[in-house]
């Protein structure tokens, strides 16, 4: 199986990954060809070889994810969410547009936890609760209007 042509693999597809290679590695196959054909770096391929030669396979197997824990349970998240749709006005506002300050703001007096308004943009975009702001700018543009019979994509090219 050759995945050298995926780009973003899941945490299981990967663990699936480095477990394949440690059968190649274990039958003898080199590290070079290993990361070739697993789409990785030498080093990568040497640091499971050596992962695999101290610990055996259970040192290739995923582990829990790093980070801090959310603040907020999947309850919550939910609850987010409903805040989300409701408005900005329900919330008390007295607009009808949110900013990751005010949607902060209405986390911290629903739930009692503070985000910084940088992290709940995150969480917004995290939710699909927004789209990001150039998407939302595109769709904006003003369409240009055709070319007319006078500039043809000759002229165009060459007169730069």
């Amino acid at each position: 199986m050759d995945l050298a042509t995926q780009s973003i693999l899941t945490r299981d597809e990967m663990e699936s990954r480095r477990l394949m290679a440690a059968q190649d590695l274990q039958m003898g196959v080199s590290q070079s060809k290993v990361a070739r054909k697993y789409g990785v770096s030498r080093t990568t391929a040497s640091r499971w070889h050596r992962a695999l030669s101290g610990n055996g396979v259970e040192a290739l197997r995923k582990r829990r994810a790093p980070g801090r824990p959310s603040r907020l349970s999947k309850d919550q998240l939910q609850g987010v969410a409903e805040v989300y749709q409701a408005g900005p006005r329900a919330a008390g506002f007295d607009s009808d547009r949110w900013t990751t300050q005010r949607f902060a703001e209405a986390i911290f007096a629903k739930f009692a936890v503070r985000y910084d308004p940088d992290h709940v943009g995150r969480i917004m975009h995290r939710l699909g609760l927004r789209e990001r702001r150039r998407v939302i700018e595109r769709q904006a543009d003003v369409t240009l209007p055709a070319p007319s019979a006078e500039v043809t994509p000759e002229l165009i090219r060459h007169s730069a």
